[in-house]
């Protein structure tokens, strides 16, 4: 989960919500240069991050607050599989973009364990099978998984607050064509990301928030009780053409 602290408590954004704001943001992208297969990796970009279950797993540091998703370190490649498959009873391209994300997210561990590079070349192996099967060429398959990146990148950045002040520009990360792409905040706080690569001229996307009134929680069980009880909010971004 995505935790901010407020005067009162916390803020939390759930990771299965992030990624649902990151589909919306796929959606608006201009149909004309959509990657293939667009509906199905807009689901691919919803169901991303289902691993995350915020109500059954620990999610609570040592000194007793919200954990942040970066402050996680361990990896279980046991999970990373039945999430994999749970996304292949969808469809084998919605399997296959979640596939890449994996072996993006992990790659760097590649040379530390035998279980790192078992698992790295067993997806490898996979993505090219199914890439086979489903008649989809590597640079297709490259191309939605860089639609898929950039739209979980570009909802991180809303959900993380990272957006710049005084109308400076951030990078979001290149999309499917190989460009680059900047967001800005206005000082009216409308949202532009140039250059503009949306189906309409403005349109506003949102995601649930849950606000915690406690700082500290005594037990994993105190805080996944909080997170259900919790008041949530909804919070919205509203994007435009130029500013």
């Amino acid at each position: 989960m995505i935790v901010h602290p407020t005067p009162t408590g916390w803020q939390v954004i759930y990771h299965r919500a992030h990624a649902l704001l990151a589909a919306q943001l796929a959606g608006h992208w201009r149909r004309k240069d959509a990657p293939p297969r667009l509906y199905e990796t807009i689901a691919a970009i919803s169901h991303h991050d289902d691993l995350e279950k915020e109500w059954e797993d620990n999610n609570i540091t040592k000194v007793g607050t919200p954990r942040d998703f970066t402050m996680d370190e361990e990896t279980s490649y046991d999970l990373l599989q039945r999430h994999l498959e749970s996304a292949l009873h969808r469809s084998r391209w919605v399997a296959l973009l979640n596939s890449m994300h994996m072996c993006y997210l992990n790659e760097q561990k590649r040379g530390t364990s035998a279980e790192a590079d078992a698992f790295l070349d067993a997806q490898v192996k996979q993505q090219k099978q199914w890439c086979k099967e489903l008649g989809i060429s590597q640079t297709d398959a490259s191309s939605a998984y860089a639609f898929m990146q950039w739209s979980d990148r570009l909802s991180l950045i809303l959900c993380q607050n990272e957006l710049p002040v005084d109308e400076r520009s951030l990078e979001i990360t290149k999309g499917p064509d190989g460009k680059r792409y900047d967001i800005v905040q206005h000082n009216s706080g409308l949202l532009t990301v140039t250059p503009w690569c949306f189906e309409t001229d403005r349109f506003t996307v949102n995601v649930e928030a849950t606000f915690l009134s406690e700082v500290k929680f005594k037990d994993n069980a105190a805080l996944t009780e909080a997170l259900k009880q919790s008041p949530r909010q909804l919070l919205e971004w509203t994007f435009v053409k130029g500013g």
